[in-house]
């Protein structure tokens, strides 16, 4: 049996290695999944990424598929509601970012067309590709990941430190942080 060599950090979890193949450091574009992933890093903030992978469906029915138009206009009732869903991570200033975050995100769209054309224009509409021999190695934040969260901050964003911006980078495939001898660095 030929068993592809994958990152270490997901290795023995069957969610984590699917979203791993399939999902991580793609090329994201479309401005529904960059908003979908912007908010599940902001709740994974000081939380393992397997925390919300495990709840992400619950979250998308909660966020109504995560339709930022509609997240944008939630009222107190759907505040209370949500802070009352067990089934996704109750945090009540994560949970009001995500409505702030979504205003700053339409906001945004309007001003460069799309989210995607402003995020993408910070690495020049390209993938950095990083050469990691172990994803111990890889960094946390970089200078542009501050940046972008300094950005972020401006426009409105909320709980958009560099560290979740630089997650984000990672997960929508700004940056390939696939160890060299993955089977995916070369296919993203």
């Amino acid at each position: 049996m030929n068993e592809k060599h994958r990152c270490g950090w997901c290795v023995g979890d069957p969610l984590y290695e699917a979203y791993h193949d399939e999902e991580w450091g793609v090329p994201v574009y479309d401005d529904d999944t960059l908003f979908e992933f912007l908010i599940l890093e902001t709740f994974q903030a000081g939380l393992s990424w397997i925390t919300v992978l495990r709840k992400r469906e619950n979250f998308r029915k909660a966020f109504d598929s995560f339709n930022y138009k509609k997240i944008a206009n939630y009222n107190q009732d759907k505040v209370d509601a949500l802070l009352q869903d067990a089934s996704i991570i109750r945090n009540k200033l994560k949970v009001n970012a995500t409505i702030t975050n979504a205003q700053s995100f339409i906001k945004t769209q309007e001003e460069f067309g799309s989210f995607s054309s402003y995020i993408w224009n910070f690495v020049d509409n390209k993938p950095i590709k990083n050469k990691l021999k172990d994803y111990k190695n890889a960094p946390a934040n970089t200078p542009l990941s501050d940046t972008i969260s300094k950005d972020l901050k401006k426009r409105g964003f909320k709980f958009v430190g560099t560290t979740v911006v630089y997650a984000h980078m990672q997960a929508t495939g700004m940056v390939n942080d696939h160890e060299m001898n993955c089977f995916r660095y070369n296919e993203v």
